[in-house]
């Protein structure tokens, strides 16, 4: 079969949606569908111009066999995924990374690992000679934020600068290389998922929202800096049906029991769960509803690098949701007397990278089946 059919594009989105193990890659799955249709378009090549009556026929070449996108792309692969603070809408705001997900994919392609990093890990941040950074050993969420810092430009960071430097700190401490990534703002998620219709998800414990009412609007902030006043919105346990502004605001609650680790959590599930219904729903059958949500994501999300994402959608395209494995890292938090630093992973999330960089995270989870998130 040639390629650049439309018969093929069903395979593309199971691949995209592979590679958006984590909400801000099923963002992705969207994007790039439209990428893919683009370069199966350009692969045709221009329509060849009707034969004059004097035109000598002549036979044409037997074309050389073509490589599929993605048939150099073998394994282990790193996805690097980053969700930055809405404030980067006011003007100057440094973006923060508010929630760091990996994605490891093993070679063989055939499976892959979704894990969190707490946003307050302490982590040594190398220098960063394009932002003026020196390096130092503080919180992750930082190092987006000093990465973004353009000299001369104090009111205009960059996001994509930004990556760089978190990008380089995630592989230093993790001792993974990271091959692509994507970044996307709180406000393109709550887009997404609107423009998906929703999301079903199974609410595995009470949340009580700290910044939105139960009609959606935000509590209004407290005289004296204080905190928020004015009814809360709460997600009872059980099944649920979340609009977009609904998923962002439970995905960002960490005053909870559990903490950012129950945080970690939420966000994974529900990072699977969109990822379910993108191919439950044969979103690629759809084109006009891949062009609502590109519409509706504009530039929120930005794509980091790497090698071209078409191929990556290409070589990831036998994954499935039950191949996703959501894996929970604990930790606990460090002080220097009575003042908090941070947080640190405890011994056993420490290992589990270990031993994912070895290719025996199978035989880990199986003995340690409590790092398994339930999806």
């Amino acid at each position: 079969m040639a390629q650049g059919t439309g018969a093929q594009r069903p395979r593309w989105v199971l691949g995209l949606a592979a590679l958006a193990a984590a909400v801000l890659v099923a963002a992705g799955v969207l994007v790039v569908t439209r990428l893919v249709g683009d370069d199966g378009s350009r692969r045709t090549g221009p329509t060849a111009a009707t034969p004059t009556a004097s035109a000598t026929p002549r036979a044409d070449p037997t074309p050389s066999p073509t490589a599929p996108p993605g048939a150099g792309i073998t394994g282990p692969l790193n996805l690097l995924l980053v969700g930055v603070d809405t404030r980067v809408s006011v003007p100057g705001w440094e973006p923060h990374g508010d929630a760091v997900l990996v994605v490891h994919v093993p070679k063989g392609l055939d499976r892959a690992y979704l894990f969190s990093l707490p946003r307050d890990l302490l982590v040594d941040i190398p220098a960063f000679p394009k932002a003026g950074y020196g390096g130092g050993k503080t919180k992750l969420t930082h190092a987006m934020s000093y990465g973004s810092r353009v000299p001369g430009k104090p009111k205009e960071p960059s996001t994509a600068q930004g990556f760089e430097l978190l990008r380089s700190t995630v592989s230093g401490y993790t001792g993974l290389r990271i091959d692509a990534g994507a970044v996307l703002t709180f406000n393109g998620f709550d887009k997404l998922v609107d423009t998906l219709g929703g999301v079903d998800l199974y609410v595995d414990q009470r949340v009580v929202s700290l910044h939105r009412r139960p009609d959606g609007r935000h509590r209004e902030p407290a005289p004296g800096g204080g905190g928020y006043v004015g009814p809360q919105m709460v997600y009872e346990k059980g099944e649920r049906h979340l609009t977009g502004w609904q998923a962002l605001d439970y995905a960002r609650q960490r005053y909870i029991t559990g903490g950012d680790y129950a945080r970690q959590r939420h966000q994974q599930q529900l990072v699977k769960a969109l990822v379910t219904k993108i191919l439950d729903e044969d979103l690629a059958r759809q084109p006009e509803r891949v062009q609502q949500v590109v519409d509706a994501l504009g530039d929120t999300l930005v794509y980091a690098g790497g090698p071209r994402i078409v191929d990556v959608a290409y070589a990831l395209g036998g994954l499935s949701p039950d191949r996703f494995v959501l894996v929970g890292l604990p930790g606990e938090g460090v002080g220097q007397g009575s003042a908090y630093r941070g947080e640190q992973l405890e011994p056993t999330g420490r290992k589990f990278l270990t031993e994912l960089r070895a290719g025996r995270a199978d035989a880990y989870l199986a003995a340690h089946p409590e790092l398994r998130v339930k999806g």
